[in-house]
């Protein structure tokens, strides 16, 4: 209960690690976009270097969303134990959804805007009854794991990392 009271505080070295390096993903996605856009591949090193900052991501986020106690790693590829993270690389990129790729996000960021308003409230939800009760309701714990899921999707899907287009699931 005492970690979840002071969780926002806490989980601050992580958000700042992980802002600095959504600022290299986002670089490196630039640079993504112009390898698969010329030759419909993608570049395994920089997939390698974004999936590892997401993973982080994912990790650091569910730390900071009340879905476990165990303070996580700071950059590692495979998140926390706690959690799983599975991308796998595929070199075959599509050009035409590489090419219109945020034109293609739009109506799943338009979602994602009302699924990030869900997890705050539940989050918030969730931290009130953690500490009041030391118990994560389920109910709340398997809605944001699937808030969780598909952000993670989503920011996969933005950085290139995938064709797969995001869903809530």
């Amino acid at each position: 209960r005492l970690t979840t009271f002071f969780r926002g505080i806490l989980s601050i070295p992580h958000q700042i690690v992980s802002n600095l390096l959504l600022q290299v993903a986002q670089v490196l996605a630039v640079i993504q976009w112009f390898i698969i856009l010329f030759t419909g591949r993608r570049n395994e090193g920089l997939f390698k270097l974004q999936s590892q900052w997401l993973a982080y991501a994912a990790s650091s986020m569910a730390y900071y969303g009340v879905m476990f106690d165990r303070f996580p790693p700071f950059v590692t590829m495979n998140g926390h134990p706690a959690m799983t993270y599975g991308l796998t690389y595929t070199a075959e990129a599509n050009r035409l959804t590489n090419f219109l790729r945020l034109l293609w996000a739009i109506p799943a960021m338009i979602v994602a805007f009302f699924v990030l308003i869900l997890g705050v409230i539940l989050t918030v939800l969730s931290w009130i009854a953690i500490v009041i009760t030391g118990r994560h309701p389920r109910g709340m714990f398997d809605t944001l794991v699937k808030v969780h899921r598909y952000m993670t999707r989503l920011n996969a899907y933005l950085l290139l990392l995938t064709d797969v287009y995001p869903k809530y699931e």
